[in-house]
């Protein structure tokens, strides 16, 4: 995969990677890494009194309304880690989640041998929806800048698709840090990192895509 195709977009300022596992992801993460999923470990990024309202104004653009069960990821993350309660899942999800509880930015993260054809980022039409868990809850994303392929939208700042999740098995990733120009650069500094991360669990083949929008 070469690049991704933005639709434009006033406000989004994205960085996309993608790599390898070559073994899966049925090993557990480092204890370094779950060590990050506390609120309080020491990281080298922080999350800014401004970060919600800015995000949040992100995802307003173009109609949807981020609040309640469909705020921003990131928000999900820091009231899990704050309770306690954030735990580790695989080395692909558990990076996604520690550069986005310490940064402030929601980050999907998708299983690419899932995908079908090319992949674009543009705002989802009106009464849009997909299946986000394995219990079959459906979200509405009408309104919401979402990745997508041939078949439909599969990943958002808010919930992933099901569909293209990762799993044991997966072993072709792709990240989009849903960047804001309200938060210049720190969507670069935080695939920076994440990208340190996930060579320290044992990634490869670690390529930045064009995405500019």
């Amino acid at each position: 995969m070469e690049y991704v195709n933005f639709e434009p977009h006033p406000l989004l300022e994205p960085v996309v990677f993608t790599c390898r596992f070559p073994n899966g992801l049925t090993e557990p993460s480092s204890p370094g890494l779950c060590e990050f999923l506390s609120a309080d470990a020491p990281a080298p990024l922080t999350v800014g009194e401004e970060n919600k309202k800015i995000v949040r104004d992100l995802l307003r653009h173009g109609g949807f309304k981020p609040a309640g069960r469909s705020k921003p990821a990131c928000e999900y993350l820091i009231k899990a880690a704050a309770g306690g309660f954030l735990s580790p899942i695989n080395k692909a999800v558990d990076v996604c989640n520690v550069a986005s509880l310490h940064s402030g930015l929601p980050i999907s993260v998708v299983d690419l041998d899932r995908v079908e054809g090319s992949l674009s980022v543009k705002i989802a039409m009106k009464e849009e929806n997909y299946i986000f868990n394995a219990s079959g809850q459906v979200m509405d994303i009408g309104g919401l800048v979402c990745l997508g392929d041939s078949i439909g939208p599969c990943a958002n700042a808010v919930k992933d698709s099901q569909r293209t999740k990762t799993h044991d098995g997966t072993t072709f990733c792709l990240y989009l840090i849903w960047g804001t120009s309200g938060l210049p650069g720190l969507a670069a500094r935080v695939a920076d990192w994440a990208e340190r991360l996930l060579l320290e669990e044992g990634a490869s083949e670690i390529r930045r895509l064009e995405s500019s929008v």
